[in-house]
């Protein structure tokens, strides 16, 4: 089946929690898009993922802290990263309306 859509519509102007859109899912890989407004990892929470996961910022900005940094990666619109499974991370800080594609590889 053929899908069509537009990664930036549907997205509320206020939101309380990220919001995670599933875009696609196909055997061994996941793609969704994920909007932020102003958002943080919980305190002394990290993301543990069994999935490599690849995002890149279409909108915004956001800090990635990588445990055992001494600081978060600064990334701006256009930047992407390449996070290997079990690389445990946290978002650090997100300007408001940040939005991110991620794609999750098994």
């Amino acid at each position: 089946m053929i899908e069509q859509g537009n990664v930036f519509e549907g997205i509320p102007a206020e939101l309380a929690v990220e919001q995670f859109t599933p875009l696609l899912s196909a055997p061994g890989v996941r793609i969704e898009r994920i909007v932020s407004h102003g958002r943080a990892s919980p305190p002394d929470f990290w993301y543990d993922q069994s999935d490599t996961e690849w995002v890149i910022l279409l909108q915004g900005a956001a800090g990635v802290l990588f445990e055992g940094e001494a600081a978060p990666r600064a990334l701006k619109r256009g930047d992407h990263l390449h996070i290997p499974a079990h690389a445990r991370h946290r978002v650090a800080w997100t300007e408001p309306m940040t939005i991110w594609l991620a794609v999750h590889i098994r």
